[in-house]
């Protein structure tokens, strides 16, 4: 255990030190300029001619969550067979079998809220 002390240090003090390093030249070196060019956002080499932001549509935001609902999902099932062989094959199956009766509720629920339509 002893012999992996210099290792840590080198792993962890020396990039420290090289990233405290640059941050000090990078705000000694730093030159504030305020102006007018620099303070706006680039758009395209162009002025922006209006302050007004474009509507977004809440079926795109609706469909996203829905993505990361069903991604999460994946997430849980793909430890499924480590945990098969954890616990009992009657229990994994009673377990993963709500998990997916409980997730398929909510699609066909998503599904009857016509929130998976978009020609409405």
């Amino acid at each position: 255990m002893m012999t992996l002390l210099p290792l840590f240090a080198i792993a962890f003090f020396i990039p420290l030190i090289l990233a405290l390093t640059f941050y000090l030249i990078n705000f000694s070196l730093w030159e504030s300029s305020k102006n007018r060019e620099t303070s706006s956002p680039f758009e395209c080499g162009f002025s922006s001619s209006s302050k007004a932001r474009t509507p977004f549509s809440l079926r795109f935001f609706l469909l996203a969550v829905l993505f990361l609902i069903f991604d999460i999902e994946i997430v849980i099932i793909l430890p499924a067979p480590i945990l098969m062989n954890t616990i009992s094959m009657s229990s994994f199956i009673i377990s993963l079998s709500v998990f997916l009766l409980i997730l398929t509720a909510g699609l066909i629920h998503e599904w009857n809220e016509g929130s998976l339509e978009w020609l409405n």
